[in-house]
């Protein structure tokens, strides 16, 4: 279903006749709502509206990527406090749901078989709402019918324990994977139907159990959490579900493939996307270069036959043979999804309105001498080919390539119409081999990594496809590394972080590092074919790669994530209006978000 963003106040307008002495007929009263499915359907379309998650860009707090120079938030730098990460808990959306399941149990215009569909989708998105609190702050106060905010005292909760909230969260998916439809047609596409509850209650199970909720490691919580990802998977593929057998880049163009489950449909011009901030300077407007991916994300891609592309950094900066060769093994015969995720400088952009008569986007480098920098020279951008503008210094670079609107020109870049698909297959599927491996499964856990690469097109080899892993702990590695590969620019890294208790994992890197492809002859700008590309041998030649070890210009922006707080704390505007919620114990409160 192409959702719209119905305004709620249309249903909640009662027009004033003044001294009139007639009945207004044609006013809307919010008593007449219940009483039209069409205006039932449109209250909880407006829910669909505000609660739908669309494409994110957020690379910028992971190993992803960067928006620019010196702009690492505080969080990822370790400077964390209850006034910059304080969680507030917008009750809105429960209110307007809560509000919708009540009134919904009082309505007789509708079936029970449409009471019931119309109450499993409400559901859903109360489970939806609340698990997104209790993922970040551990448990909440958990309403469960409108609030009378006349009667004040009663509006005085405390919080309930997560363990309670999860039950209530995963109680609620139940009911809605009963009531819900297996699938949704026509016009209705695009609503929550019974395999996208299926998979979030997976999700959700498998985030519970994961090392931030489960230090202990309870097998009986991954048993769980097995048990609904395996029948998440099974369920959709009775309904034709499965990985997507086209291109990897085609998920995002071909729509209503087979491969989504849960979908934020764009469509020009009532509900467009805007992909100004993810394109390259001088190709969009009014914003760009977020989400420029760094040298973890540029070498995180294997090589085609699955192997690791691997950097040694001394000899790339004093062997030209080795420098070389890296340039090749990195620009060709990589991991497919290399390519359709990420730009890499050189090669070809959807830009139809600039780069004309077959040029392709070149964001190239030289080295300007400067005496005070630690190696003795800086990074500045190349004067841009026939574009004549740059990047900005000290960028990346490489920009995110994975749904971008092939379609778009600087005067349309807000009227974007690639779907944003919140669960894939891909991810079920992941979700269920990653449950797997925890309770001894090895075997099914390291044949989903198998679909996964052999979906994405890396050779077979010897029936490994690349992946080497044996143990537990080393297929929990590859699931870590391939969830990077697999879902990079979907919002998914900093969670899978978080769930994994794995912030070491950026505070190694220390710095957001890059690669730049520098020419080594300035003068062969002049006459340069803006036409050639990377992938041609005789113009790499041209090129050498130097390694930036801090993209930032600044060493004082490296990560140096804090390994002692997992939880967000509750904002303190929260608590002060309320004394009975407590604070998270590791933010000096008595609140044990593991209870």
């Amino acid at each position: 279903m192409k959702q719209k963003n119905i305004l709620l106040c249309l249903f909640l307008a009662v027009l004033c006749s003044c001294s009139l002495d007639y009945e207004n007929t044609g006013a809307i009263s919010p008593d007449n709502v219940w009483t039209d499915k069409k205006m039932i359907n449109s209250f909880l379309t407006d829910i669909y509206g505000r609660m739908l998650p669309g494409w994110p860009i957020n690379a910028n707090g992971t190993d992803e990527g960067m928006n620019g120079p010196t702009d690492m938030s505080e969080y990822s730098r370790g400077l964390i406090t209850i006034d910059n990460s304080g969680q507030s808990w917008d009750y809105g959306n429960i209110d307007r749901i809560n509000f919708f399941l009540d009134q919904l149990e009082k309505v007789t215009v509708l079936s029970d078989e449409e009471k019931k569909q119309f109450k499993g989708q409400a559901l859903f998105w109360r489970s939806w709402d609340y698990w997104g609190k209790v993922f970040s702050t551990g448990g909440v106060p958990m309403i469960l019918h409108f609030q009378d905010v006349t009667d004040v005292n009663s509006l005085f909760v405390t919080r309930n324990s997560t363990s309670e909230c999860v039950t209530q969260i995963i109680k609620d998916l139940d009911e809605a994977i009963s009531y819900l439809p297996d699938t949704w047609t026509g016009n209705d596409y695009g609503r929550i139907d019974k395999g996208c509850a299926m998979a979030l209650k997976g999700r959700i199970l498998l985030q519970y159990a994961s090392p931030l909720f489960n230090p202990s490691n309870d097998v009986k919580r991954w048993e769980t959490a097995y048990s609904a990802n395996k029948a998440a998977v099974e369920f959709l593929k009775s309904v034709g579900k499965g990985l997507y057998d086209g291109k990897f880049e085609d998920i995002w163009y071909n729509e209503k493939n087979k491969e989504v489950v849960m979908v934020n449909q764009y469509y020009y011009p009532d509900h467009a996307l805007d992909q100004k901030n993810i394109r390259p300077e001088p190709l969009t407007k009014d914003a760009a270069n977020a989400n420029q991916a760094t040298l973890s994300l540029l070498l995180a891609f294997p090589k085609i036959d699955g192997s690791k592309l691997e950097l040694d950094e001394n000899r790339l900066a004093t062997d030209d043979a080795y420098n070389e060769d890296f340039m090749t093994d990195f620009y060709m015969n990589r991991d497919p999804r290399f390519y359709a995720t990420i730009f890499c400088p050189g090669t070809y952009y959807p830009a139809s309105d600039v780069l004309i008569n077959g040029m392709k986007y070149w964001n190239t480098w030289k080295t300007v001498v400067d005496g005070n920098s630690e190696k003795g020279y800086k990074y500045v951008t190349m004067i841009m080919n026939q574009l004549g503008v740059g990047v900005g210094g000290s960028s990346s670079g490489y920009f995110q390539l994975k749904g971008v609107d092939p379609s778009l020109t600087k005067s349309s870049i807000y009227n974007a119409q690639t779907d944003w698909i919140e669960i894939r297959f891909a991810e079920v599927l992941m979700n269920y081999g990653e449950c797997a491996n925890e309770i001894g499964k090895s075997d099914e856990a390291l044949q989903v990594l198998f679909d996964i690469r052999k979906r994405a097109g890396i050779e077979a080899g010897t029936g490994d496809y690349g992946i080497k892993a044996t143990t537990k702990q080393n297929i929990q590695k590859a699931y870590i590394d391939e969830r990077l590969i697999e879902f990079a620019y979907e919002g998914k890294r900093w969670a899978d972080l978080r769930r994994w208790k794995r912030f070491d994992i950026l505070n190694s890197l220390q710095y957001r590092s890059g690669l730049n492809a520098v020419i080594k002859n300035e003068s062969a700008i002049e006459n340069f074919d803006w036409t050639k590309e990377m992938y041609d041998a005789e113009t790499r030649k041209l090129f050498r790669f130097e390694y930036v070890e801090c993209l930032d210009g600044d060493k004082q922006y490296k990560y140096n994530l804090d390994l002692n707080h997992w939880f967000y704390p509750v904002a303190k505007n929260v608590i002060d209006r309320n004394s009975k919620i407590e604070q998270n114990v590791e933010w000096g409160g008595t609140f044990d978000p593991l209870k």
